[in-house]
């Protein structure tokens, strides 16, 4: 039996792939979480095989908690399911040791063969994502990324400086580097652009 942890924050969703997936008679879907802490305690509390989690959800995402799962040397693959069809993603994600990357539009019968497919040691990459992710290099550094993403958000430098430890200078510099790499007038449009890719 492949142990599953399921984390999606939108309940109507969960449900449905946790009824979907519970058709199948060599998947068992032990716990659901509705944001990403939820999820890490639940992989935490089962240890399951898999955690099947969405990129974007409160608290920590998709990619955090694949992250977390690395440092921790933890065995659960990570696949993630996502509507989110943006090359940037799929390239941190795998970065991040995620073993399925998948989009919620694709048929449950796929899903369930991705699973075991993972679960046996393999990887299963939505194909036409596959071949787009090796198209266009993400420019930002991780640093370049964190600031960007606070700015996008509306947070003040001041505040972003506080948050990171760093300068207010250096938050200027580092979102100067940012708009400039994106080919951006503002701050604002740079966080759109690059949220665009995936690259956030």
């Amino acid at each position: 039996m492949i142990r599953l942890v399921l984390a999606e924050d939108q309940g109507m969703v969960r449900g449905a792939l946790a009824a979907l997936l519970g058709l199948e008679p060599d998947l068992q879907v032990v716990a659901e979480a509705g944001d990403g802490d939820a999820a890490w305690q639940a992989v935490q509390a089962h240890q399951p095989d898999l955690l099947v989690t969405d990129i974007e959800m409160p608290g920590l995402t998709g990619l955090d908690l694949a992250l977390k799962l690395q440092a921790a040397q933890l065995p659960t693959r990570v696949v993630i399911l996502t509507t989110f069809a943006r090359a940037g993603y799929l390239r941190r994600a795998l970065e991040a040791g995620v073993r399925g990357y998948l989009l919620k539009d694709a048929p449950s019968a796929q899903l369930a063969r991705a699973l075991r497919e993972v679960h046996a040691g393999g990887r299963a990459i939505d194909p036409q994502l596959a071949v787009a992710a090796w198209g266009e290099d993400d420019p930002l550094t991780e640093r370049e990324r964190q600031v960007l993403r606070l700015a996008g958000e509306g947070v003040k430098t001041a505040d972003i400086a506080d948050r990171l430890h760093l300068s207010q200078g250096t938050v200027r510099n580092y979102l100067s580097e940012a708009i400039g790499k994106l080919g951006a007038e503002n701050r604002i449009e740079a966080y759109r652009s690059a949220r665009a890719k995936g690259w956030l």
